[in-house]
């Protein structure tokens, strides 16, 4: 132990000198132990008077304690170290006040709102440039297969007879899948029968039924509805974004066979040479967004005129679908697959549903194919995208291009038909 002197005893020391005793004498050990000084000497206006004394221990020989090498620490009346003390002071006050603390936070706030817009632009910037690159390999794949089979491929391909009026087909983007490097997922489809009576196919470790496959190629990195399709509990489907162009607004009259003026065309093939407008001019596919609400099979006879405004075609009803459209890619339907100029891209076409209230973006098609040996099918299938102000868009002659939802109606039909004669003046 070290010798200690103690303090003086000659002063009366009240409660409250007690505390500032016990205090300081806390402080002094502190002080000890963190090797400022090892004597204390105070002034405290009278000749100074030495209160403690820290001596080395003696040493085994017996010698008298000595004193360490530091210069004694003179304090004065406030207890604070004249010499070597206000190094220590300022150590201990070199901190943030309050009022710094809360003009940093709100610099940081500041700056944060202004940098996660432009982070938020960036990647969206990013989503769409990706998006981009699927129409050009889907637009490829789709040359490639006429390459390969001197045709293009037709936007519903029956499976079975269409005759009977009920009879499902595959869609484009099925018939592409070996040219987007899904030949093993393009080997397990059967297109002699309906998707629904396809086999399971292992996806993942598990079997699935095939439609409920995704095929990343077919899904833009923006879609917020990027997510498999269940029926009673089980996979079902899996959506897409990217629909074939079905022409301007008439598609398909089963009575006769005649098809409407777009680049894919039912229950049919088409070759290079009828597109009379040029490929550059005419598209091959949009973007669509998945779970889109949509009216179906109104049923509505003979020759429909085309609707100049959303409201007119609301007005023509049909069975209503709150959320199912431009959900299997494998279906060759029009609501499915498929898009149509009637109206320009991103045009909200709303329906207030009289029970529930809810206000839906809608698409509509007077029947699907293959329900109906009579009834045509009229579709009008807007082109939407979630990038902000327009859609992308897949030419014939393999290239991509993104239309302002500002874009012309007279261009944007121009662009949907393959031999309408227009020109497209963009």
């Amino acid at each position: 132990m070290f010798p200690v002197c103690k303090c003086a005893e000659d002063v009366a020391l009240s409660s409250l000198g007690r505390i500032i005793h016990d205090a300081w004498a806390s402080t002094r050990r502190k002080l000890v132990s963190l090797g400022y000084c090892s004597r204390f000497v105070v002034s405290t206006g009278h000749p100074q008077r030495e209160i403690d004394q820290f001596a080395k221990p003696a040493s085994a020989s017996g010698e008298s304690p000595q004193w360490g090498n530091q210069t004694p620490v003179v304090l004065n009346n406030s207890g604070l170290d004249r010499n070597n003390f206000s190094a220590f002071r300022r150590k201990r006050t070199a901190a943030f006040t309050l009022v710094e603390l809360l003009v940093v936070i709100a610099i940081i706030g500041i700056l944060t709102g202004m940098l996660l817009p432009a982070v938020q632009q960036v990647r969206e910037a990013a989503r769409r440039i990706s998006c981009a690159n699927n129409l050009r390999q889907m637009t490829l794949a789709t040359m490639n297969y006429e390459s390969a089979h001197m045709a293009f491929p037709a936007s519903w391909f029956p499976a079975g007879d269409p005759e009977t009026g009920n009879v499902d087909g595959w869609s484009v983007q099925a018939q592409i899948l070996p040219f987007i490097e899904q030949a093993n997922l393009y080997s397990e489809i059967d297109f002699s029968v309906s998707y629904t009576a396809n086999p399971p196919v292992d996806l993942g470790g598990s079997l699935q039924a095939l439609p409920s496959a995704r095929v990343p190629t077919f899904l833009c990195p923006s879609e917020v509805n990027d997510r498999i399709r269940m029926k009673n509990g089980q996979p079902y489907h899996y959506p897409l974004n990217y629909a074939a162009n079905a022409g301007e607004w008439f598609v398909f009259d089963p009575t006769t066979g005649n098809t409407g003026s777009g680049a894919m065309l039912t229950n049919r093939q088409n070759g290079i040479a009828s597109f009379s407008d040029g490929t550059s001019n005419t598209l091959f596919f949009s973007e669509v967004k998945a779970y889109t609400p949509y009216f179906r099979n109104a049923g509505i006879s003979g020759q429909l005129t085309k609707p100049v405004t959303p409201g007119e075609l609301v007005a023509l009803g049909g069975e209503f679908k709150t959320n199912s459209g431009h959900t299997e890619w494998v279906d060759g339907r029009t609501h499915q697959t498929a898009f149509t100029a009637t109206f320009t891209p991103n045009t909200e076409v709303l329906y207030t549903d009289s029970g529930t209230g809810a206000v839906y973006d809608v698409d509509w098609t007077n029947m699907q194919e293959g329900k109906s040996q009579t009834a045509s099918t009229y579709a009008a299938v807007t082109a939407r995208s979630w990038h902000s102000g327009g859609v992308n868009t897949g030419r014939a002659d393999g290239s991509v291009k993104f239309f302002s939802e500002d874009v012309s109606p007279g261009i944007w039909t121009a662009l949907a038909t393959r031999n309408g004669g227009e020109v497209a003046n963009e």
